[in-house]
C-alpha cells in the first residue's frame, strides 16, 4: 500500500489519485453522472480541490443488513425476517461466471485502472460530445460500490436515500474519493465481493446470494454460465430487465452480458452462442419474510419476540439502536419455544376452535420457576386476509395484544393468596348469604377507606337463593362463591390483594392500573392468557414468580465476526411464602379429575386449576399447571360484543359455555400432549383441617354459594375446575351483573362504582 513521504506529503499513488480526483474531476463528474458538459466545465472545476480535502479521511462502511433467523429452543428455524433479504458469502462461495460477468458488463478495465478509469472518463466524454447528449456513463465498479455504501448507510430513510443518490457534483466528488481510499484499503478481490453482495438484484433480492435463491432456488456459488450473466444484467436496472415480470427484455439484456463476455475473452463466442440459446430457466422462490412465514402457527410467538427486542433495553438504550440493530439483521435468536408444546397447543386449539368461528381462543404455556414461554397459540391465524388477524391475543397491549379480558373466578386464587399471607387460616369460614351488599368500609392502599353509596349500596349474589353458607375457603374456593371471597377481601382489605397480584407479575392487559375496588375479588380487571399462565406458574413453583422470558441467545453476525448479544434474564423473586403456596396448590390439587372440571383431567398426572366464565358469558377461562409447566386459554369475542349462549364453536353447539366445558378440554389435550414423556412431578400439599360444622344460617357469617344449580360448575365470574355438583348439574347460568361502572368506574369527586367512593 502507497504510504506518505516523510516529509508528510502525499505518495506518488496518493498525487496521482488526488489530480484524477480534482483536476480531471470536471469530465469524470459530468460523464460519470450524467450531466450535460456545455456550461458546466468551469463551474464544476471551482472550488473542487477545497472541497475534496474537506471530506474526512475515512469512509464509514456500515455492516450490511442480513436477514435475521429466529429459532426454537431446539434449533429449528421458526421464521427469518428481515428489512433487506441478503446473506452475505465470500467471493469462493460466487461463481466464477458471474464474477467475470459483472466485471465484463459493468467495468470490463476493473483490474487495470485504479479508483478512477480514465481511458473510460475520456471515452464517455468524447461519445457524449458526438452525440450531443449523455449516453455513457464512466463509474468504475468501486464508485458504483462506495454509491451502494451510501444508500445502505441511508437505510430506509427516503431522505437520506434521496442524498445518496441525487445527480449533484457534491456528491460525486465525495464519491471519488471515498473509491481512491478503497481501492488502495481493500485491493481488487475484495472490493468485488462487497460489490457482489450489497448490490440489489431486484425482487428484494440484496446480494449474489439472495438472488440465486429468489431466482434460480440455488447457491450463487452454483449458478450456470447463463444464470450468471442474466444476475448480471439485472445490476443496471433491476426493473427493467426484471425477469420475472419481462422475460423477453431480461433474455435481451442476458444475450448482451454473454457477448460482451466474449468479446473481453471471459468465454470463447462458441460459449456465448449456446448459452444464448438457452432458456432463461427461471425457478422462482417467492421472499419468505417475517413472522407470517412462521411455522407451527408460531406467528405470533416471533410477533412477540421482535416486541421483546425492540423495547428492552438490554438491546439498546434508545428505540431508535434497538431498532437499528434489528433492521440491520444478522441475528441468530434462540428461543425458548417448545416445539413439542407449540406443536401440542396449536393442535388443541384447531381441534377445539375453528378460525371461522365468532370467536376465538388464545393459549399460552410457561415454565414454573424460569419463567420460560414454551408455547403461544391461537384460533385466528397470523396473517391479513379475511379470519386472521395481526393482534396477539395472548399477550399485554403494549406487546401487540389487545385490551385483554377479565379473568373472572380464575383470580380468586390470587384473592385467597393474599388472605393466606396475611394470617388468614385456610379453614376460615364465612357467612357467604346468597345475596349482600358489598361490606363497606373497605380498606385500601393509600390509607384511605372504600365506602359503599348507603343512599344506593352496590349489591352482589351467588348463583342460586339456595347457595347459602357457612363456608370455609376450601368449599368456597371449589364453588367459587361470590359472597365469600368479596367477605374475604374486606376483612384483609383490597391493598393485600394488588400487592399479591404485583408480585405475581398480574397487571391489566391495557397497561392501567387496577382499581382500588371490592370486585376485584370477582376477576374484573382485564388480563391476558400469558399473564394468567405466568401467574399460576408461581403457585407451581412453590411462590417463587420469575418475569416471563423469550429469548434464551442471540448471536449477531457483523461481516466475517459473529458475537453474542447480552439477553434479556428472568428476575425471579419470592411472591409468596412456601406455605402458601402449597396451600394454595392443596385446595386446587387434583380437583379436574373429580369436579366438573373433569374434561380438563391429565389422567394420573397430578394437576390443579380454575374455570372463570364472565358476566354475559363473554369470555371463558381454564388455567391450570402441573409442578412442571402453567398454561391459560382463553375463549370469548376479542371485541367483547359476542355472548357465548347460542352459539356453535368448533362445529359444536352450545346453549351456554362456561369454563370447564370449552376451554378446559383446550387446555386438557394442550396440556397431554406438551407433557407427553416429561416427568411425572407431584405437589407438596399441606393438611387443611376440616370446620367446625355450623348450622346455617346461625348469624356468624357462614354461608351461601354461587355456583349455580347447588354448586354447578362455575356460576358468575366462574368456578373453581373441581367444585362439585351439588346434585344441581355442572352447566350453571352466570345471572348476577355487576352494576354499572362498578367495576373501573370512579364518580366524579372520588366515587368508585356504582355508590362507592373514597373516604
Amino acid at each position: 500500500m502507497p504510504k506518505k513521504r516523510s516529509g508528510g506529503g502525499l505518495s506518488p499513488t496518493q498525487q496521482a489519485a488526488k489530480f484524477l480526483g480534482v483536476s480531471v474531476l470536471a469530465g469524470a463528474v459530468l460523464a460519470g453522472i450524467a450531466l450535460p458538459a456545455v456550461g458546466a466545465l468551469g463551474l464544476a472545476a471551482k472550488g473542487s480541490v477545497e472541497s475534496f480535502d474537506e471530506l474526512p479521511a475515512t469512509m464509514k462502511t456500515p455492516p450490511l443488513s442480513q436477514r435475521t433467523t429466529i429459532l426454537d429452543a431446539d434449533g429449528g428455524q421458526i421464521a427469518t425476517v428481515y428489512s433487506r433479504d441478503r446473506t452475505v458469502v465470500p467471493l469462493k462461495d460466487i461463481s466464477p461466471y458471474l464474477q467475470k460477468a459483472i466485471v465484463a458488463i459493468e467495468d470490463s478495465r476493473f483490474y487495470q485502472h485504479g479508483a478512477v478509469d480514465l481511458k473510460g472518463v475520456l471515452r464517455a466524454l468524447n461519445k457524449n460530445a458526438q452525440t450531443g447528449g449523455v449516453s455513457e456513463g464512466a463509474s468504475t465498479l468501486t464508485q458504483q460500490y462506495v454509491k451502494n455504501v451510501f444508500i445502505e448507510e441511508a437505510g430506509d430513510d427516503p431522505t437520506k436515500v434521496a442524498q445518496a443518490t441525487q445527480q449533484t457534483i457534491g456528491r460525486k466528488i465525495r464519491e471519488l474519493k471515498y473509491a481512491i481510499q478503497v481501492e488502495e484499503e481493500l485491493g481488487k478481490k475484495k472490493i468485488l465481493e462487497n460489490y457482489l453482495n450489497i448490490t440489489f438484484f431486484g425482487q428484494q433480492a440484496y446480494g449474489v446470494e439472495a438472488a440465486a435463491q429468489r431466482y434460480f432456488s440455488k447457491s450463487a456459488k452454483d449458478l450456470s454460465l447463463e444464470q450468471a450473466a442474466l444476475l448480471a444484467g439485472i445490476v443496471q436496472s433491476p426493473s427493467r430487465y426484471d425477469p420475472v415480470n419481462d422475460e423477453a427484455e431480461a433474455t435481451k439484456r442476458r444475450n448482451t452480458v454473454l457477448q460482451r463476455m466474449a468479446a473481453v475473452g471471459d468465454i470463447s463466442r462458441a460459449q456465448a452462442a449456446d448459452a444464448m440459446k438457452a432458456p432463461l430457466g427461471l425457478k422462482v422462490s417467492k421472499p419468505k419474510n417475517g413472522c407470517i412465514t412462521a411455522v407451527k402457527g408460531a406467528g405470533f410467538f416471533c410477533d412477540y419476540v421482535r416486541e421483546v427486542f425492540l423495547t428492552d433495553p438490554v438491546f439498546g438504550k434508545t428505540k431508535e439502536q434497538r431498532a437499528k440493530i434489528w433492521n440491520q439483521g444478522g441475528l441468530t435468536i434462540r428461543t425458548t419455544m417448545d416445539p413439542q408444546s407449540q406443536n401440542a397447543a396449536q393442535r388443541s386449539i384447531k381441534d377445539h376452535v375453528y378460525k371461522s368461528d365468532e370467536v376465538a381462543t388464545a393459549a399460552s404455556i410457561v415454565q414454573p420457576g424460569t419463567g420460560k414461554i414454551l408455547a403461544m397459540g391461537q384460533s385466528r391465524p397470523y396473517g391479513f386476509k379475511k379470519n386472521e388477524t395481526q393482534i396477539n391475543l395472548s399477550v399485554d397491549q403494549s406487546m401487540g395484544g389487545g385490551m385483554g379480558y377479565q379473568p373472572g373466578s380464575t383470580f380468586k386464587p390470587i384473592v385467597a393468596a393474599a388472605a393466606l399471607e396475611d394470617g388468614m387460616p385456610a379453614n376460615k369460614m364465612y357467612s357467604s348469604p346468597y345475596q349482600m351488599a358489598y361490606p363497606s368500609p373497605v380498606s385500601v392502599c393509600d390509607g384511605k377507606r372504600w365506602v359503599n353509596d348507603p343512599n344506593n349500596p352496590a349489591k352482589l349474589q351467588n348463583e342460586n337463593s339456595s347457595e347459602v353458607g357457612p363456608y370455609d375457603m376450601r368449599e368456597a374456593t371449589a364453588k367459587s362463591v361470590n359472597t365469600y371471597y368479596v367477605q374475604m377481601i374486606s376483612d384483609i382489605g383490597i391493598c393485600p390483594v394488588t400487592t399479591m397480584a404485583k408480585k405475581m407479575g398480574v397487571q391489566r392487559a391495557d397497561g392501567d392500573k387496577m382499581p382500588q375496588v371490592p370486585s376485584i375479588a370477582l376477576g374484573t380487571q382485564e388480563m391476558s392468557p400469558l399473564t394468567m399462565a405466568n401467574a399460576y406458574a408461581t403457585f407451581a413453583s412453590r411462590g417463587m414468580h420469575c418475569t416471563p422470558i423469550a429469548i434464551e441467545s442471540v448471536s449477531r453476525r457483523v461481516g466475517d465476526k459473529t458475537t453474542s448479544l447480552e439477553v434479556p434474564k428472568s428476575t425471579c423473586s419470592r411472591a409468596m411464602s412456601e406455605n402458601t403456596a402449597d396451600t394454595i396448590n392443596t385446595l386446587l390439587k387434583g380437583v379436574v379429575e373429580d369436579g366438573t372440571g373433569k374434561k380438563a383431567g391429565l389422567g394420573s398426572r397430578p394437576s390443579a386449576g380454575k374455570t372463570g366464565t364472565t358476566d354475559e358469558r363473554y369470555a371463558a377461562w381454564f388455567v391450570g399447571y402441573t409442578p412442571n409447566m402453567a398454561g391459560a386459554v382463553w375463549v370469548g369475542d376479542p371485541a367483547h360484543k359476542r355472548k357465548m349462549v347460542g352459539i356453535t364453536i368448533g362445529g359444536r353447539s352450545y346453549g351456554k359455555v362456561f369454563g370447564g366445558e370449552v376451554p378446559g378440554p383446550i387446555w386438557g389435550d394442550m396440556m397431554s400432549g406438551a407433557l407427553e414423556g416429561k416427568p411425572v412431578e407431584n405437589f407438596n400439599t399441606v393438611h387443611i383441617p376440616d370446620s367446625k360444622p355450623r348450622d346455617r344460617g346461625d348469624g356468624d357469617g357462614d354461608g351461601g354459594r354461587d355456583d349455580g344449580d347447588n354448586g354447578g360448575d362455575d356460576g358468575f365470574i366462574g368456578g373453581l375446575v373441581g367444585g362439585n355438583n351439588g346434585g344441581g348439574g355442572d352447566e350453571p347460568t352466570p345471572s348476577f351483573s355487576i352494576p354499572e361502572g362498578f367495576i373501573r368506574g370512579q364518580s366524579n369527586g372520588g366515587g368508585n362504582g356504582n355508590g362507592g367512593r373514597f373516604g
